[in-house]
């Protein structure tokens, strides 16, 4: 289960958010014991790009086989 300050990966993309899937994200605060998650997103320096409120369908905890990838946001 998801708990605050994991790390969680998008699933599909919010290009009006700046967003794409497989971006990752911390998770700050949840909602009715992980039905939802207030997710913040930042660069690589720490500034944050965006907070989303995500359902959680929308975010997958990450795992072993991961790669992090870079892009310009």
């Amino acid at each position: 289960m998801i708990q605050e300050l994991d790390t969680v990966i998008l699933v599909q993309d919010y290009p009006d958010q700046g967003l794409v899937k497989s971006d990752m994200g911390a998770v700050v605060l949840l909602y009715e014991g992980g039905k939802a998650y207030e997710v913040e997103f930042v660069t690589l320096t720490g500034d944050t790009l965006r907070v989303l409120t995500l359902t959680a369908d929308e975010v997958r905890p990450i795992s072993a086989r991961d790669v992090l990838h870079v892009r310009v946001a």
